[in-house]
């Protein structure tokens, strides 16, 4: 038997599949609400808990001003609390991670963290020397929430839901461009949350894009600088049509930015982080686009709050309460002239934690 089919049903057959566009508009406009403090555990007596205990913050590098806002607000959890928190100054040097284990240990610290993209698996012996001298070990956004496993050697890890990050750049773009992206991702892969946050923002393309393209670029952190724009620039004047660079980490902006700019590319640029410079470079200019963002003294004292759980043998904590926060033209004024990474979060997680904490 013979079944004819209809024009109309022919012309659906033989269009192409289309974005999903609600899907994208929906994700995006989640996240453009001013966030809101939820606290991640149960309230305790922050002062009577850490009355006697001290940690140590060995950030990933120093040079990025990623770690160091992160450092800075743990320092300020731990004022705010009443105790000794030392950070350890690091260039993305293995041996400078090293010798902070080794003197963390030394001066008898009681936690260690490692903050913000340290590769735990480098530092598996020193952390069990650290371990075996009766010092806890954590790390504080390092690895993804959901797609990556915590090292079984750690004592404990307050990780970051990447993946959402990832998802909301592509739907982003998705929406921006009226799903016609072709992206150059761009990342450093010797850096473990840059696979989820890579992963996610391709696989979003590929699964709710079919029209949407894209390639992947790897430089590794040292290499920003030396061949970070290069790279860029002979993929924008190899593929003109790239209308999306998508950096992974938006401090990639500053050698991303001259790339498309000497390419003569219309590209534009989104990324994950809210780093203040590439706020200014979004407010000052139209290179970049959109940078969803996440407030990193809010960061520091869901770590910290994090790491005194551990050290107070309460109920672990997994997942920061940090949310995701879209930042473009429109709302990037509030986060300061210069831009800082905590103006434009509102303040409520600092009256958050301390109510958590017992102290008002």
């Amino acid at each position: 038997m013979k079944y004819l089919l209809s024009a109309a049903t022919l012309a659906v057959l033989a269009s192409p599949a289309l974005a999903d566009m609600d899907a994208a508009k929906a994700l995006v406009d989640q996240f453009t609400a001013l966030p809101a403090f939820v606290a991640p555990g149960d309230a305790f007596d922050a002062k009577a808990c850490m009355a006697d205990k001290t940690m140590f913050v060995i950030p990933l590098t120093n040079a990025n001003p990623f770690n160091a806002a992160i450092s800075a607000g743990m320092q300020q959890a731990a004022e705010i609390v009443g105790f000794e928190l030392r950070a350890w100054e690091t260039q993305m040097d293995p041996t400078q991670w090293i010798q902070g284990m080794n003197t963390a240990v030394a001066e008898g610290y009681d936690l260690i963290d490692l903050q913000g993209g340290i590769p735990a698996e480098m530092l598996a012996p020193q952390i069990g020397e650290a371990q075996a001298a009766g010092v806890k070990v954590t790390a504080t956004h390092l690895w993804d929430a959901t797609t990556q496993t915590t090292a079984e050697f750690m004592d404990g890890a307050a990780n970051t839901d990447y993946v959402t990050f990832g998802k909301i750049i592509a739907a982003w773009a998705i929406v921006q461009s009226g799903g016609k992206v072709n992206a150059l991702v761009v990342g450093p892969d010797e850096i473990p949350p840059t696979a989820p946050l890579r992963d996610a923002i391709i696989n979003y393309l590929a699964e709710n894009c079919p029209d949407c393209k894209s390639t992947y670029i790897n430089v590794p952190v040292n290499d920003w600088a030396t061949l970070g724009q290069s790279a860029v620039q002979n993929a924008l004047l190899a593929d003109p049509s790239i209308n999306y660079v998508l950096p992974v980490y938006d401090s990639m902006a500053q050698f991303i930015a001259p790339a498309i700019q000497i390419a003569g590319s219309s590209a534009k640029i989104v990324s994950y982080n809210g780093t203040p410079f590439v706020l200014d470079m979004m407010r000052d200019g139209d290179i970049v686009e959109m940078v969803v963002g996440e407030s990193l003294g809010w960061v520091g004292m869901a770590g910290v709050d994090a790491n005194m759980r551990v050290l107070c043998d309460l109920p672990k904590v997994t997942l920061l309460n940090t949310p995701a926060y879209i930042f473009t033209d429109a709302n990037v004024a509030t986060a300061g002239t210069p831009a800082n990474y905590n103006d434009g979060y509102g303040d409520t997680f600092i009256s958050g934690f301390k109510t958590l904490w017992g102290i008002e």
